[in-house]
């Protein structure tokens, strides 16, 4: 091979090992330490022994379940209204739309840890939320220390943080269906409902299962919002998989357990994707 075309594979390298080096080793490596355990101190083959051993999990199966909860309420919730502001925010007769487009999307350039914070502290017996809501008779909500409001403290947190985010996505999208399309739709009397679900919803489908699978992702990795919250709690009612995660290898040191839970939630994240894109009708 001759110098000239070396020189692409030189610029390249240095990404290659980095990817190589933070990307698929560390993928590797949690993969066979899925399968090991730690004896006296160093680390054995233990087989499948970690992943029979999340079928006998009770804290696992819990932490699941509540990962589902959030992801079945807050993820549709969260798509729905990331569309209907961008549809809003992408009519020409609205004004000062750099400054709501802007708003909107300001929470998801926030620090995960300290929106987290904020919302605990707003969240609290005799916070702002409650000494508001006092104000026109409704009796103080046991956000954090109720198994109900707890998970819906982290859907609300959730859907304020990430709302925006997918706004923008589906703004870009929107300003790329030609015009024509409303044109002729309401020349042939179609009202601006009939517009958004018959032209703007199927234009958009793509940009929704790509929303979607991201959302699913994240979602399944939840790990912020109910550390800082909720802390799992009351009584695991908030316990997440990535929260779980966390929990097995830091405060337990069972790395190789784990690592099992880790490659678990890859998995249901591979089998909710797939499910996705049947349901979008997309190969």
């Amino acid at each position: 091979m001759n110098r000239a075309k070396r020189f692409p594979y030189l610029f390249a390298a240095p990404a290659i090992l980095l990817f190589l080096a933070f990307t698929v080793y560390p993928i590797i490596a949690s993969f066979v330490l899925s399968f090991q355990e730690r004896v006296n101190g160093e680390y054995v083959f233990a087989g499948l022994k970690n992943y029979s051993r999340l079928w006998n999990d009770d804290i696992f199966w819990t932490a699941m379940q509540n990962t589902f909860i959030i992801f079945v309420v807050q993820v549709p919730v969260m798509i729905i209204l990331a569309m209907v502001l961008a549809n809003v925010l992408n009519n020409q007769l609205l004004k000062l739309k750099g400054f709501f487009r802007v708003s909107f999307f300001l929470p998801a350039v926030t620090s995960l840890v300290a929106y987290s914070i904020l919302f605990s502290i707003m969240l609290q017996e005799e916070g702002i939320i409650n000494t508001a809501l006092s104000y026109i008779g409704i009796t103080a909500i046991p956000w954090l220390s109720d198994p109900f409001w707890a998970k819906a403290s982290i859907i609300i947190a959730m859907t304020w943080r990430w709302t925006g985010y997918n706004m923008v996505i589906f703004l870009a999208a929107l300003q790329n269906i030609p015009e024509d399309l409303y044109e002729a739709a309401s020349l042939d009397g179609a009202n601006k409902f009939k517009q958004f679900f018959y032209i703007t919803v199927p234009q958009l489908k793509p940009v929704i299962l790509f929303a979607g699978i991201l959302s699913t992702i994240g979602t399944l990795q939840l790990f912020d919002e109910p550390f800082n919250l909720t802390g799992g709690g009351p009584a695991d009612s908030t316990m997440t998989l990535g929260l779980y995660i966390y929990q097995s290898g830091f405060e337990y040191f069972d790395f190789g357990y784990a690592s099992a839970i880790a490659y678990a939630v890859v998995v249901m994240v591979g089998i909710l994707s797939i499910i996705q894109f049947k349901i979008a009708g997309d190969d």
